[in-house]
């Protein structure tokens, strides 16, 4: 930016002080004053006001001649990602997800006995499932809905499980509770959920939890898939390892985000109105 092109409010010094952070990167994790000066265009006794500022806020450190920044820079990203919902940090890595296995994928949170969809990334397709954010289902009957049933303390799972209405919505819904607890039970062993037709006729869902800094279950990812198309082995061997990877990209940016103010919004998930199984495709868990 030319000095004509700024603005009266410019700091410039402010300027300066972040092109000496830039100029420290996997390439150049250390440098010497007179590096710093060449790549910021700085004299040397400017760069050095700078380093030593930095130093003293402790972003920078001296190590002989040279200069290295200090894990302390991360602070300068930690409140642009704490001012995100847990949403809108998911969102990229179910669009990556989606890229990698040409299937739609969606984020959705424990809200009373549903789930709902607080994410979603349609697979481009021209004919797409009537999902949006805001659906709601019955959590116990759902992939995301097990995986995240699956991680809660034992006593709140079973006072959870004697108000569920276990209602058939297709022929392969599991309607016993002995059986929901097994189910449950292996969910929690394996680690996620895979559900064959039992939310939807002709629909299979596989998803995995996602855990917050304290490895508490805060939310799931799932991608559902046609029957007709896609086999449970074929599931479980193509769509499982990109979607563990995509969970683990999703915590690693929550520890990022995590701030002592509180834990990271899930959004809002009152909206949105519980859809029948009769509604286009959902999301569901069980091998």
């Amino acid at each position: 930016m030319s000095a004509a092109d700024r603005a009266p409010h410019f700091v410039r010094s402010l300027e300066r002080g972040l092109a000496v952070i830039r100029a420290f990167d996997a390439d150049h994790p250390e440098l010497s004053l007179s590096e710093v000066a060449r790549t910021c265009g700085l004299t040397r006794a400017a760069a050095r006001r700078f380093l030593l500022t930095l130093a003293d806020l402790g972003y920078v450190r001296a190590d002989g001649r040279s200069y290295r920044l200090t894990p302390r820079v991360l602070e300068l990203g930690y409140s642009y990602l704490s001012s995100f919902s847990l949403a809108q940090i998911a969102e990229p890595h179910l669009e990556q997800l989606v890229d990698r296995t040409r299937e739609s994928s969606s984020l959705c949170v424990l809200d009373g006995d549903d789930v709902v969809y607080v994410a979603r990334v349609p697979a481009r397709r021209i004919m797409t499932a009537a999902i949006t954010v805001g659906t709601r289902f019955p959590a116990h009957v759902t992939s995301v809905g097990r995986v995240i049933l699956a991680g809660l303390p034992d006593g709140e799972l079973e006072l959870r499980l004697s108000r569920a209405e276990l209602v058939p919505l297709t022929t392969r819904t599991i309607v016993a509770a002995d059986l929901l607890r097994a189910e449950l039970e292996r969910v929690r062993r394996q680690g996620y959920a895979l559900v064959d037709q039992e939310l939807e006729e002709g629909l299979r869902s596989i998803a995995a939890p996602v855990r917050d800094r304290g490895g508490e279950v805060v939310a799931a990812v799932n991608i559902p898939v046609q029957a007709g198309r896609t086999t449970l082995a074929a599931v479980r061997r193509d769509l499982l390892p990109p979607l563990l990877e995509t969970v683990a990209g999703i915590e690693a940016d929550l520890r990022m985000a995590a701030s002592p103010r509180g834990p990271v919004r899930a959004s809002s998930p009152g909206s949105g109105t519980r859809r029948s199984s009769s509604s286009p495709r959902p999301p569901a868990p069980r091998p």
